[in-house]
Parts: C-alpha cells; sequence; structure tokens
C-alpha cells in the first residue's frame, strides 16, 4: 500500500461529497477548502427542490456554522468569491434514479465527466428511524450511488462512510471483514421495500394519522432488524448497505470507512466543535440537566468513541491510497477500543466532575446540582428501582395534583421527565451499554504505516487515537463544546 502527499492528491481533484449537511460531511468539507485550496471543485448534493434551496442550505446548514469561522478568518474578504468558486450546490435526492438529477443534464454530465472522488456521507442515523425512511436512505441509497459512480469517467475513489456497529450485537474481536448477503439467510431487500409499501397502504386504507403512521414504521423497523439479528433499523440498514456495496462495486475502486461513536473535534479547527446530540453525549446532556440520576448498563464497560476530526484525516489518507488501486478489502475501523480505551466509569467521572464545577443553570437562573448516577446491571433490579423511587411517587403526584387543582403539576411534570428521559435513552442505547465487541483495526493501524512511510503529511492528516488523552480531552474540549453548541 502506497500513499504519500494527500495535499499534492486533492489539488486539482473534483469530489463529489453526497450527504453534505452531516457532521462528518461538513467537517471533511472545511479541512479540505482550508489546507488545499487548490482544490479545482467540490460538488454538494443536497436534498433540496431547486438550485436556489439547496444554495440556501449551502449557506444556511454548512457556511453558516463556527466551524467555518477560521477558513473565515484566513481568507478574510475573498472568502466568498472562492466559496463560489470552489462550491457547487446540487439539488438532488439519493432515493432517485440518477441521484434526483434527470431534469439536470447538463448538471449531470458535468458531475459525470469531471469527478475525481465521491464520498458518501449521506444516511440517515437515528436508532428508532422509520423504516420506510431507513430502507430509502441507507440501503437503496446507496444502489442508487453505485449506480451513478459506475458512469463517472474520471471516477479514483469512492469512499462509503458506514459504522461500526454494523456487527451488531457481536462480541468479541470484531474484524474489519466484508459483510455478504449470502451471510444473512432470507434477507432480500426488495422483499423487504415490499413489505414496507404494503403496510402503508394498509395503514392509509385504516385511516391512519400521520403519528400512528410513524409510530407503525418505527416498529416496523425494529422488528424486521431483531429478525435479522440487528438490534435497530439504523445498523440493520447500514449493513445491508455495506451488503450491496460488496454485490455491486465491481471494478471501482471503493473504500468502506467504519468510525465508531463519533464524538466533536479534538483538534481541527479547533477543539469541541460538534454538532446534534450524538450518541452518548445525550447521556450527559440529560446528566448536565439533572434529568438523569439512574442507568442500566456495565459501568466498567468499554465505550468506542472517536473524535471528528481524526476520522475525518483518516477518509482523506485512505482515499489517496486506494485511488485507482482496487481492493478486495478496503475496510477501516476508526476506534479506540483497542489501542486506547476508555470506559463508561471514566465518561461518568469526567461528567460529575464537569458539571459539578461548572453546572448548567436553568430556567429559573438557577444552578442544577448533579450527583453519582445509580448503574443498574440488569433490567430487573432497574425497573424495581424505578418503581419505589420514582412511579409510585409519580402516581401519587397525579393524584395529589388532580386534588389540588393541579398545584403540584411543576413538580408532577419534572419528575415525569426525568422518568420519560431515562426509559428513552435505556431503550435506544441498551444493546450498547452491554456491548463487549473491541473493535479490531490492523488494517486502519497499515494505512497509519504506510502513511508515515509514505511521505504523507501526518502532522496535518492525524488519526491515530492513541495519542488521545481522555481527560484533557474530556474536561477541556469535549464537555464544553457540548455545553457550547448543544445546550440549549
Amino acid at each position: 500500500m502506497e500513499v504519500g502527499s494527500v495535499l499534492q492528491f486533492l489539488e486539482d481533484k473534483t469530489i463529489l461529497v453526497i450527504g453534505a449537511t452531516g457532521f462528518l460531511a461538513k467537517i471533511f468539507l472545511e479541512k479540505i477548502l482550508r489546507v488545499q485550496p487548490n482544490i479545482k471543485k467540490v460538488f454538494l448534493l443536497l436534498r433540496a427542490r431547486d438550485a436556489e434551496s439547496a444554495a440556501h442550505r449551502l449557506h444556511n446548514e454548512i457556511l453558516g456554522k463556527d466551524l467555518f469561522n477560521l477558513l473565515k478568518e484566513k481568507m478574510g474578504t475573498n472568502f466568498e468569491p472562492f466559496i463560489s468558486e470552489k462550491l457547487t450546490a446540487v439539488p438532488g435526492d439519493i432515493s432517485r434514479e440518477e441521484l434526483g438529477l434527470k431534469n439536470d443534464l447538463i448538471l449531470k454530465e458535468e458531475i459525470c465527466n469531471q469527478v475525481d472522488v465521491i464520498v458518501n456521507a449521506a444516511a440517515t442515523t437515528r436508532f428508532d428511524e422509520r423504516y420506510d425512511i431507513a430502507l430509502d436512505q441507507n440501503v437503496f441509497g446507496v444502489k442508487q450511488i453505485i449506480n451513478f459512480a459506475k458512469k463517472c469517467s474520471k471516477l479514483k475513489v469512492l469512499v462509503h462512510l458506514s459504522t461500526a456497529y454494523v456487527c451488531g450485537e457481536k462480541g468479541g474481536l470484531i474484524l474489519e471483514t466484508p459483510y455478504n448477503f449470502k451471510d444473512v439467510p432470507g434477507l432480500d431487500i426488495d422483499a423487504e421495500k415490499r413489505l414496507v409499501c404494503d403496510k402503508l397502504d394498509e395503514l392509509q386504507k385504516q385511516g391512519a394519522t400521520q403519528k400512528q403512521i410513524t409510530i407503525a414504521m418505527k416498529d416496523l423497523g425494529i422488528s424486521r432488524a431483531k429478525v435479522y439479528g440487528w438490534p435497530n433499523p439504523y445498523v440493520f440498514t447500514k449493513a445491508i448497505g455495506e451488503m450491496l456495496v460488496e454485490e455491486m462495486k465491481g471494478n471501482l475502486s471503493v473504500v468502506i470507512m467504519r468510525p465508531a461513536i463519533v464524538t466533536s473535534t479534538i483538534k481541527e479547527p479547533f477543539p469541541g466543535w460538534v454538532e446534534g446530540v450524538r450518541t452518548i453525549d445525550s447521556l450527559a446532556v440529560a446528566y448536565g440537566k439533572g434529568n438523569l440520576t439512574c442507568f442500566l448498563g456495565n459501568i466498567n464497560g468499554v465505550v468506542d468513541v472517536i473524535p471528528g476530526d481524526i476520522v475525518v484525516n483518516a477518509i482523506l489518507v485512505a482515499m489517496v491510497a486506494h485511488a485507482d488501486h482496487p481492493s478486495e478489502n478496503a475496510i477501516y475501523h476508526l476506534c479506540s477500543s483497542l489501542g486506547n480505551p476508555i470506559r463508561y466509569i471514566n465518561l461518568q467521572d469526567y461528567a460529575i466532575r464537569y458539571f459539578t464545577s461548572k453546572p448548567w443553570i436553568n430556567k429559573d437562573g438557577k444552578p442544577i446540582k448533579v450527583a453519582k448516577i445509580t448503574v443498574f446491571t440488569n433490567m430487573e433490579s432497574f425497573r424495581r428501582y424505578l418503581f419505589i423511587h420514582y412511579l409510585i411517587w409519580l402516581k401519587g403526584l397525579e393524584l395529589a395534583n388532580l386534588a389540588f387543582c393541579k398545584y403540584f403539576e411543576r413538580t408532577y411534570q419534572d419528575m415525569n421527565k426525568k422518568i420519560q428521559t431515562v426509559m428513552r435513552l435505556v431503550e435506544l442505547y441498551r444493546p450498547y451499554l452491554f456491548f463487549n465487541g473491541i473493535f479490531d483495526d490492523m488494517n486502519t493501524e497499515k494505512l497509519r504505516l504506510a502513511a508515515r512511510q509514505g511521505g504523507t503529511e501526518t502532522d496535518l492528516f492525524y488519526f491515530d487515537p492513541k495519542v488521545i488523552d481522555w481527560d484533557d480531552y474530556a474536561m477541556n474540549s469535549h464537555l464544553p463544546g457540548i455545553v457550547k453548541y448543544i445546550f440549549k
């Protein structure tokens, strides 16, 4: 494997980024524009009605973020002309044929004739996503992207962003190996699509409300995922997406990147940038706001987290390594559990220390006091604790509230909110709170070695989790970032 200079590779290249409003896609775009201004062009495929709507999304949902402040300072008055020259917002839809570009043949031909690299960052990442949406985005969207990529005459490499948790609930050492349809007996994506369509027709004939349809589609997604051995529709459909990539790629050079739990930036463009409540961050938010006092899980279990800029650097190096070099197993785990593990008990310690010294201020202007969370190792003891300490009192408050003309309404609502928050988080994350897998990163280690030996700018494109000081990162970057960008 040879890598070489990432900066030289990017010079005068044209890249198509699909799913450009996503967290990692934004970091990827900012990094390229900042370190290699001689990039030729970046097409950004955005879900939008028309060019005007796509341009609006580009400026509001991407360039309007604090993430791009350093680039704006660096470019000064040249920022707007630079962006106009380098970026093209493309209205499209990955669930449609030709990525929704059939109505603009000129733009479609321009992309097909010019693009050197495609980065597919499009996906729905909700654990409890509607099954119809998850299938369209994470499965049939991949099919459309592969078909489109095969029409790009200059394409050197396609990067497909997946997740390490396509492994489902497997334990032990999880290898960087591909998934194939033959490994999942009975799985037929067209049959799954028909199942969804039939269920939607049935619900519409019954006069179901939009809320009822959403609930039914979410329930269907969870049930279908569990039928085939995955805990939720997100990781199930992402696994199918990988299977499609393997089945359809043919002679394309394709790289599959599997990050674990992606967290805020550790270094670039500045520490702590994060967007949206990202998996374990929902626990930190709930805890800091005083809504998480007990939980379920293995407190000594390893939690695999990886900062977003480290993931993006690995994507860029892998992209260069596999340009015009198809490989049977270009799959990379971007994880920390093997080389630099961190445990849930560490996360608990960081949260207690941080929110004790810098408490969140509630709507009344008062600091929220936090305490050590009571953690249970099985569902039975967890439910018993909830019943004794919360549900009995909640029922009593409900009756008292009715008797005293809603005098206890605020207390009742606060307690009910805490219970609902805990139960929702437990239901969503239970498969991962007892997860005992460790992600092997042998391929990624080989990539790091090739980068060091091949003249890659490793100081600029760093992606070794072993150098992370978790205490410093959590206390001085990640948790402050959550407070700044998520606590609202």
